[in-house]
């Protein structure tokens, strides 16, 4: 038998996701929900007449050609959905839908979807959504955007088409072919772009004939499964239901699931547990598994693909994002547990990662990972005292590290007091590029902080050269005029000559009479200094340096090279050469 494709939505936050599924249900889920943006995972079975309704309306569709039941439409909040809906070596989503708004363009959370429909090799469609929103668009009540722009005037569809040729050259940048629907040859080699109007419904047609006919042309094999196969499928949500107690979400992928069968899940704990069905159940066609309103029906047995929700005694450790499988299975549980190997691999350091979900540990992990930022410790579930000791435990490597990241999870009354008390930060957050970006701000803070209190510490490295005819006093202080070669210099700076002996301090900074806090490169100034005798300690021509610490000149040519410039950092070269030449060249601080 052929199971139906499941399609999986994604795209950045507000370019259109749920709204285009709502134009394909008829329902109105976005409007209920707060900001109009998905907070939970949902699943949606399409069945083929309404499919065939919709692109009746195509000169070149065959509804005949379609041989699926239906598309299995995956509503996703961000990635952690579509990762959730993993199996070993790939995901459980036979195509995607990025959702792209024309006139946004690529945007972070865009970005981050390609990359992950690429790691996960899935295909996909670009629907490049709110083309209803370009200067010049006249209302047209058609499924079809091929009609609907036969009706725009010239400048309109050129403007369209101008947006679509930007995000080809964007798409390209992640190393990947695009073009627009009607223009593509080898759909196996480009990336279709199918311009919509998810609020007005236009483009809708042409969109899920793609879908319908990709998915069925070249997902066949995939497609084809055999029922009578133990089950596999992969949980989306755990919750409380009335009535039901522990329920989980499921999407089967393949085989039949059938009350009374014992199936088979990892667990909080990365062991593998088992439980007896006690109910099956289904929601309605064109219904939504999260939508509170949505009608369920209990159904003796479950064949891929379908969204499920499972009632059973002993659902409350189970793991979300854990492959389902029928305990029947022969290894069944190194199967499962082959999924999570090396999910909670972790480094010697870095910050602590708490998310709901294998899915979310799994795409936060991945990302860290392309940032080259290690995680000392990584679990599901929410964050508690222990996990706040682990991150304070971090301050000893580096102070950004003392930080919990905290995905889609609660943080316990006793942890957050806590973490107040001992300085540790907890980043908290849905989305998974917010906590991404937010955990690189503090970094960035974290590193400012520090070269701040460097910089109050820090003698910054600067050269004078002593100007001829210039001593207005040989001692007590000597005072005489320099010219400034490089850097800043201010009062109270050490001075060393060429052969690295001390001179003295700066005590003060004259120009036309009147006292200066700093002076630099290029002007002209006469210093004071208690210590030197002019003619003796300094000399006409002269060149002096300040008296950077060894230490210091190690971070400013590593570290903070930054916040030297050029003529500083060849001052800092010849400070160094002349420390080392000299008798204090053993001194660290």
């Amino acid at each position: 038998m052929i199971r139906q494709p499941i399609i999986s939505v994604l795209g950045h936050v507000d370019h259109g996701k749920t709204t285009l599924l709502d134009r394909i249900r008829s329902t109105a889920i976005a409007s209920k929900e707060a900001g109009g943006i998905t907070q939970h995972i949902g699943a949606s079975e399409v069945p083929i007449q309404v499919i065939n309704s919709i692109c009746d309306c195509l000169p070149k569709f065959d509804k005949q050609a379609l041989k699926i039941p239906g598309l299995l439409f995956i509503d996703t909040p961000g990635h952690e959905a579509f990762t959730n809906l993993r199996r070993r070596g790939g995901s459980i989503a036979d195509l995607a839908i990025l959702v792209v708004d024309v006139n946004d363009g690529m945007q972070p959370q865009t970005a981050e979807a390609i990359e992950i429909l690429k790691d996960y090799k899935t295909p996909f469609i670009v629907a490049a959504n709110k083309i209803d929103v370009v200067s010049g668009w006249r209302d047209v009540k058609s499924a079809s955007i091929t009609e609907t722009l036969k009706q725009q005037d010239k400048e309109t569809v050129d403007n369209i088409k101008s947006r679509i040729f930007e995000l080809i050259g964007q798409i390209s940048r992640y190393g990947l072919q695009s073009n627009l629907f009607n223009e593509i040859t080898d759909f196996q080699k480009e990336i279709a772009i199918v311009p919509i109007s998810a609020q007005k419904g236009n483009g809708i047609a042409e969109l899920l004939m793609l879908v319908a006919g990709l998915s069925q042309r070249f997902l066949e094999m995939k497609l084809n499964i055999d029922t009578d196969r133990p089950a596999r499928g992969g949980i989306l949500e755990r919750k409380e239901v009335r009535g039901l107690g522990t329920v989980i979400d499921v999407i089967l992928y393949d085989g039949t699931l059938h009350i009374n069968d014992t199936i088979a899940f990892a667990n909080e704990n990365e062991e593998v547990s088992t439980a007896r069905i006690k109910a099956l159940l289904k929601p309605k066609a064109l219904g939504e598994m999260r939508d509170a309103q949505s009608e369920f029906v209990s159904v003796e047995s479950a064949s891929a693909a379908a969204g499920v929700r499972i009632s059973a005694v002993g659902l409350g450790d189970a793991l979300v994002g854990s492959t389902v499988i029928d305990s029947t299975e022969p290894d069944f549980i190194n199967k499962i547990k082959a999924e999570i190997t090396g999910l909670f691999k972790t480094e010697k350091s870095g910050p602590v990662l708490k998310a709901d979900s294998i899915g979310g540990i799994e795409a936060l992990s991945k990302i860290f990972e392309n940032e080259k930022i290690p995680i000392s410790k990584k679990g599901i579930g929410n964050v508690n005292k222990r996990d706040i000791m682990d991150a304070f435990s971090m301050n000893a490597t580096s102070q950004a590290f003392a930080t919990v990241l905290a995905f889609n999870v609660a943080v316990d009354a006793d942890a957050r007091s806590t973490a107040e008390t001992n300085g540790v930060v907890i980043l908290e957050s849905k989305i998974i590029y917010e906590i991404v970006d937010r955990y690189k701000e503090r970094v960035a803070e974290v590193d400012k902080e520090k070269k701040d209190a460097a910089m109050g510490r820090m003698i910054m490295p600067a050269m004078v050269r002593t100007l001829p005819n210039s001593c207005f006093r040989i001692s007590h202080p000597a005072i005489f005029g320099v010219e400034v070669i490089a850097g800043t210099i201010k009062p109270g700076l050490p001075i060393i000559n060429a052969d690295g002996e001390s001179v003295g301090r700066i005590k003060g900074i004259q120009n036309d009479k009147s006292s200066l806090q700093e002076a630099k490169k290029g002007e002209q100034v006469a210093i004071s200094m208690d210590e030197p005798t002019y003619g003796r300690q300094v000399k006409e021509n002269e060149e002096l340096y300040t008296r950077v610490r060894l230490q210091d000149s190690f971070l400013l040519m590593g570290e903070f090279s930054n916040l030297i410039g050029e003529d500083e950092r060849k001052a800092l070269q010849k400070i160094i050469e002349i420390r080392k030449r000299s008798r204090e060249n053993t001194e660290i601080l």
